[in-house]
Order: structure tokens, then sequence, then C-alpha cells
């Protein structure tokens, strides 16, 4: 069990994982090219146990208010996993298992496990959380940046949600669902059938991003990343759409990026 950086090989793919930082995916490069934008920050990092922003940093658990941290005031936001240590519970060619242990900011005890699966042609990602003695709601999601620019083209990006969780001025989705609107995006979309996002660099690389879950969030206000954030509820959603996690009833969730080089 250590925290040092993993790589993972399959045909012309390869992946980073660190453990160390946040168990983000540190890099995935596809023949080569690098298609997360890299910094300590960056690559892909998991969003648990909650994603995006919660209100005020307070949320109800059970008939308790609980306060988070302000790391985003005046909210808290993309959970505690990020900023903590993981170890490694297993690692072949193709995939590494790591591990969280949930503490202090969070009021609960837990484990988070994450499955970083590669292949020639995709990265399977599925993390899962549990609780060990009492239950709490939960999310679970991912927070890759990916290049906007790869080879001199700028990413295009296809998908047809079902709707968009209205923004107020605070950042947070209002209660409203409202038709999809032309970006720039720091918006949440509801696509029903499950997340399905095409990232298009010209000449270069077609990436879907797609999961079972029917939330995303896509970020793209950034002049040198795209986000495209798969999770299992929207923003203040451990206030909205609570997710309880039990000790008999663990939260899973799974996202893939299928590729193929134009």
């Amino acid at each position: 069990m250590s925290n040092e950086d993993i790589t993972l090989t399959a045909g012309d793919a390869e992946v980073s994982v660190r453990p160390g930082n946040g168990g983000r995916i540190g890099g995935l490069r596809i023949g080569g090219t690098e298609v997360l934008r890299q910094g300590e920050r960056y690559g892909c990092f998991p969003m648990v146990p909650w994603c995006g922003r919660i209100r005020d940093g307070r949320f109800l658990d059970g008939a308790t208010v609980r306060q988070m941290p302000l790391n985003s005031p005046p909210h808290a936001i993309h959970g505690t996993a990020r900023d903590g240590a993981w170890r490694t519970a297993r690692v072949d060619a193709h995939e590494a298992v790591i591990t969280h242990d949930l503490g202090d900011p969070w009021p609960h005890r837990g484990r988070v496990t994450h499955v970083v699966t590669l292949t020639e042609d995709s990265l399977t990602l599925t993390m899962s959380v549990e609780a060990y003695d009492d239950s709490f709601p939960a999310q679970i999601g991912w927070h890759p940046w990916f290049h906007r620019n790869l080879g001199g083209q700028d990413v295009r990006l296809d998908f047809t949600p079902a709707w968009q969780e209205e923004r107020g001025a605070d950042h947070l989705p209002t209660g409203n669902r409202v038709d999809p609107k032309p970006g720039p995006w720091d918006d949440c979309f509801g696509m029903p059938d499950g997340v399905d996002v095409t990232l298009t660099w010209p000449g270069q690389l077609e990436l879907k991003v797609t999961s079972r879950e029917e939330w995303v969030v896509v970020y793209d206000e950034q002049a040198e990343a795209v986000c495209v954030e798969p999770q299992t509820g929207p923003p203040n959603g451990l206030n909205t759409l609570p997710r309880l996690v039990t000790p008999l009833e663990p939260l899973e969730a799974t996202t893939t990026w299928s590729w193929r080089r134009l």
C-alpha cells in the first residue's frame, strides 16, 4: 500500500494515476498526445462525497445541519477526497484500484474505492462510496480538464441534453429546468438516458464521455480547458437530491471515455 504515481499502458494509450494528489488522473496520453491539462489542480479529479457547490457549505444530514469548509466562498465545492491522500490497493498492467478513507471534515466514516481501467481505445473509471457505521447522503462525480486545443484545433462539444438546470446568480441551480442554452457554460444538464458527450478535435481525436448517470456539468469558460463532468446528482444535490449511502448499500457510479484517432 503506497501513494506512488501509477502508470498504466494499453496499445498507444497511457494513463497516470496519482494517489498522492487527491486520487486524480494526472494525464492521459493517446498516441503521444496529452489530452488533459497538466498541473497539480488539473488532470481529472474525483468529486466525492459531493459534486460541485454546496450552498453556504451547509447540508441537511438527517435532522442535523452539517457545515463544510468554505473552499470556494461562500460555498463548499467538489468534495473532500481531492484534497486527501489515497492508497493503492491493487495494480496490474491495465488496471489500478485506489482507496480513500473518508474523515474529518466529513462527519462520517466511510471508504471510497476508485477503479481505473485502460484499454487501447477506452478509459473506464468506477467509483464507490461505502458507509462503515451510519448512513449519510453522498454524491460521486469526475472533473476532467480536457485541453481545449490539440494540434492547433479547438475542441467541438456535441451533446443533446433533455434540459438545463437554471443557474442562479450564486452559481447554483434554482430548481427550475429550462431549455438548453448556448455556451459558454458553467452549467448542469440532465440526460435521463445517460450522459453522452462527444468532444472532437478536428483532424486529431474524437473522444466520447459516457455514463449511466443522468447529470453532467459542462464548464468551458476557461481559455485552456473544457470540463465534462458526469455525476450522480446536480450541484447542491446533498440538499436537493440526496443519495443515501448505507452500510448495506454503497453508492457506485461509472464513466467511460472512448476515443478514435481522426
